[in-house]
């Protein structure tokens, strides 16, 4: 299985609810239904452990991967690329970092 961490700040002028809102109802509910997808959950973030200092990014999207050509295709569909193009108008440069465990 694929894991893809997403870590990303929201552009300047991003309204945190509109975008939090939008994950919600719209980013969770949409990938989730994605045969490929075994997991999707999206974190705000509060804080580094340990420190007063703040996280270097707002937050952090964990998707659970179980076919990477699956998803590819699913990716493809009209609805997949409204939502990506919707996430983008508020994502400031997401990383979006393949993954893989290490206990196999």
């Amino acid at each position: 299985m694929t894991t893809i961490i997403v870590l990303f700040n929201l552009k300047d002028g991003a309204s945190i609810e509109t975008y939090e809102t939008w994950a919600r109802e719209t980013d969770l509910k949409t990938v989730r239904g994605l045969s490929s997808v075994s997991g999707f959950e999206v974190f705000r973030t509060n804080g580094l452990l340990g420190s007063d200092d703040s996280s270097p990014y707002q937050y952090v999207e964990i998707i659970s991967v179980s076919d990477m050509a699956k998803f590819g295709e699913e990716i493809g569909t009209d609805v997949m690329q409204k939502v990506a193009g919707e996430f983008q108008s508020f994502a400031d440069n997401p990383m979006f970092i393949m993954s893989e465990s290490i206990e196999g």
